[in-house]
């Protein structure tokens, strides 16, 4: 299989990889749309229970490519650039917090500007050694678009968010995931295996149940104590009607595995 995004599924996950390795991946309008696509039918698909989001190369993602971003000539008017933000890098980042399915970032090589975004947007961060992460925005005189303030800010708090985005300095793997922008680190050999082991744990296990927690998590920081309690009891009010917490009851009563079909 060839082409900008490759697109496979088997025992129960999708693995979604970018493949443009002679641009490290930098993200066109139309790899873009494929990745959101692509998001929404594992959201629909009862056969795919977890998602991969990884690359090929060297890189995993240099952000968007901007010499893609519009017609040559065009006069900019008021409106363009925020429409383009809303329907592009945010619309992508808005993809994976709302896929139904975990998704896993598999980072194999440099996570640049929307790049860093849409992995710190992934449910689950794998990073290879070689990996680093950059917010390279205050580079180019811009502000970090693709949800960066909002993901940032939520997973390292406004301090070390500032820092990276006032600075725009290059983070090692190492000290990502020391700050807790990803889950573990791992030599880059075994990315894929780690990435593959993950991802068919999680297809293996409560589907919608995993989908209404990861709601709830996504949800708990935009809100107040009693909008998250309510959630929470209306998630598990759910989640008691589906086979598989009945099955997760009774591997418990029989003193058994639960074998959960994500139903």
């Amino acid at each position: 299989m060839t082409g900008p995004v490759l697109h496979a599924t088997g025992d129960g996950v999708t693995w979604i990889t970018l493949n443009r390795p002679e641009a490290m991946n930098a993200l066109t309008p139309v790899q873009r749309d494929r990745v959101v696509a692509l998001l929404a039918d594992a959201s629909a698909d009862p056969a795919v229970r977890a998602v991969v989001l990884t690359a090929t190369g060297p890189g995993f993602c240099a952000g968007a490519d901007l010499r893609g971003a519009g017609p040559a000539g065009r006069e900019r008017v008021a409106g363009d650039v925020a429409r383009t933000i809303r329907l592009g890098a945010q619309r992508l980042v808005a993809a994976v917090l709302d896929c139904e399915k975990p998704v896993i970032a598999a980072v194999n090589g440099t996570a640049a500007g929307l790049g860093a975004h849409l992995a710190f947007a992934c449910d689950l961060v794998l990073a290879a050694e070689s990996a680093r992460f950059i917010e390279v925005f205050v580079r180019r005189g811009l502000v970090p678009d693709g949800g960066g303030a909002y993901l940032l800010a939520r997973l390292v708090g406004p301090q070390r968010a500032k820092e990276l985005m006032f600075f725009g300095d290059a983070l090692a793997a190492a000290d990502a995931a020391r700050l807790g922008l990803v889950n573990r680190v791992v030599p880059d050999g075994d990315l894929e295996k780690t990435a593959r082991a993950w991802a068919e744990r999680l297809a293996q296990g409560p589907t919608r149940t995993l989908a209404l927690t990861k709601q709830l998590v996504n949800a708990s920081l935009d809100g107040d104590r009693a909008t998250a309690f309510a959630a929470e009891a209306a998630a598990q009010e759910i989640t008691m009607t589906t086979y598989d917490a009945n099955e997760g009851v009774a591997g418990f009563v029989e003193r058994r595995t639960p074998r959960f079909r994500g139903e």
